[in-house]
């Protein structure tokens, strides 16, 4: 099979956003390009537990003010 940006990463991740320094998805990385696709997202916010998510995120890479890969 071909995929468009390559395999999936399956890769455990924090991204930080660009226009909200106080939070953060963590997720699984499921595909990447123009639009990183986060499976199992959880919302990280400063002082409150991580909130997990229905579904899939979908953040464009222009919001993303940097990403942490997991062990």
């Amino acid at each position: 099979m071909r995929w468009p940006w390559g395999p999936p990463v399956l890769r455990a991740v924090i991204v930080n956003l660009k226009d909200d320094s106080s939070t953060a998805l963590r997720g699984v990385l499921w595909s990447r390009g123009p639009w990183l696709t986060l499976r199992s997202p959880e919302v990280l916010k400063a002082g409150l537990a991580p909130a997990p998510l229905d579904g899939e995120v979908v953040v464009h890479r222009s919001n993303v003010s940097f990403l942490q890969v997991l062990p």
